[in-house]
C-alpha cells in the first residue's frame, strides 16, 4: 500500500509590513524560468515552483526497527496576505521497484520525483504511526527540517526588512494520508501534540493527493493564526492591567491576523468534507470567532472609558 507524508511549517514573514505582491513573487522565485503562482481573490496568495531534496536515510516506524529508503522530497513555500510564510515538504512512500533490498544509483530515484523508496518489507501501519509520532531519533527521515531550512533561507532574503512585527513561534503540521478501507468514509484524525505540533491522519485517493495537499497547507495557516491569536490574548492579560498596555499587545491582532481568516476559500470541493469534520470538532472556527469578538469587545470598553474620561463641554 502507498503511504504520503508531509509536514508544512507555518510562521510569521520577517517583515514590518505587509510584503508587495512583487517582492513576494521574487522571494518565491526558487526556481529560474519556473513561474510563481500568485492571486489576490480572496486574499493576496502566492506558491513558489516546487523543489527536490535527495534523502538517504533510515525511515521512522512505530516497531523501532529501520527502514532504510531512498528518493526525493518535494518542498514548496507559500506566502498568504503578505505576512504569512509557509514551508511544505511532502514525499510518497512506496516499497521498493527494483532491486528488492538493494541500493540503487541516484539516477533511479531521480527518475521518480516525490517518491521515497523503503527497502524491505515493511507494513504501512508501522511507517505511518512512526512517522506520525511526536518525537524522531535523529538519524530517521525529517521531512520537517527540510521545511525549516527552506523557511529559514527564505528569512534571510534582501527584500525583507528583517524586522520581526511581533513574537510568536512557528508552527508545524505532521500529515499522512493513507487509502480508504471498507465502505470508503474519510478518516480524519487532528491532534494537538504540543504547544506547535499537530499531527493529521486522513484517508484519500492518490488522485486526490495534490488537493490533499493544499487542504494540509490551508489547514496549518488557520491553525497558526488561531494559535498566534490566543497567544497574543493570553499575553495581554486582558482585566489585569491598564487598558493602554492591554490595546497595545492585542494590536498586532488587528494589524496583521484578523483579516486572513478565510478557511478552505481556495479549496476544491472535493476535500471539503474534511474542513467540516474539523469544524464540528474541535471547532476552529468558532473558537476563532469567540476570540475575536473578545478582542473587539476590549477595544468597545476601551473607547468607553476613555469617552467617559473626557471633560464635559459646555454648550
Amino acid at each position: 500500500m502507498v503511504l504520503t507524508v508531509g509536514e508544512v511549517h507555518t510562521g510569521l514573514l520577517q517583515h514590518s509590513t505587509s510584503l508587495p505582491p512583487d517582492d513576494v513573487a521574487g522571494i518565491l522565485a526558487l526556481v529560474p524560468g519556473e513561474r510563481v503562482r500568485r492571486s489576490t481573490r480572496p486574499i493576496p496568495y502566492a506558491v513558489s515552483p516546487e523543489v527536490l531534496t535527495g534523502v538517504d536515510c533510515p525511515l521512522a516506524t512505530l516497531s523501532g526497527r529501520r527502514a532504510p529508503g531512498a528518493g526525493t522530497a518535494v518542498s514548496r513555500a507559500l506566502i498568504t496576505g503578505g505576512h504569512v510564510l509557509q514551508a511544505s515538504t511532502r514525499a510518497v512512500i512506496e516499497p521498493a521497484s527494483a532491486g528488492g533490498r538493494r541500493r540503487l544509483p541516484w539516477s533511479h530515484y531521480l527518475t521518480r520525483p516525490g517518491v521515497l523508496e523503503h527497502r524491505g518489507a515493511w507494513s504501512t501501519d508501522d511507517l505511518r504511526d512512526g512517522f506520525l509520532a511526536p518525537t524522531h531519533a535523529p538519524d530517521v527521515l525529517d521531512l520537517g527540517a527540510i521545511a525549516t531550512g527552506l523557511m529559514d533561507d527564505l528569512q534571510l532574503s534582501r527584500r525583507l526588512d528583517a524586522v520581526r512585527p511581533f513574537n510568536t513561534p512557528r508552527t508545524r503540521l505532521r500529515w499522512a494520508v493513507v487509502p480508504p478501507v471498507g465502505d470508503g468514509a474519510r478518516r480524519v484524525e487532528l491532534a494537538v501534540q504540543d504547544g506547535t505540533l499537530r499531527t493529521l491522519l486522513l484517508s484519500g485517493t492518490p488522485a486526490e493527493i495534490p488537493t490533499i495537499v493544499e487542504l494540509c497547507e490551508d489547514l496549518a495557516l488557520h491553525d497558526w493564526l488561531l494559535s498566534t491569536l490566543l497567544s497574543l490574548i493570553d499575553r495581554a492579560h486582558v482585566g489585569g492591567g491598564s487598558w493602554a498596555r492591554t490595546l497595545g499587545r492585542l494590536r498586532p491582532a488587528v494589524d496583521f491576523l484578523l483579516h486572513l481568516w478565510m478557511p478552505a476559500a481556495r479549496l476544491d470541493d472535493g476535500v471539503l468534507d474534511v474542513w467540516a469534520a474539523l469544524e464540528h470538532r474541535p471547532g476552529l472556527t468558532r473558537q476563532w470567532n469567540a476570540s475575536v469578538q473578545r478582542i473587539r469587545d476590549q477595544l468597545a470598553m476601551a473607547t468607553v472609558t476613555l469617552l467617559a474620561r473626557e471633560p464635559a463641554v459646555a454648550p
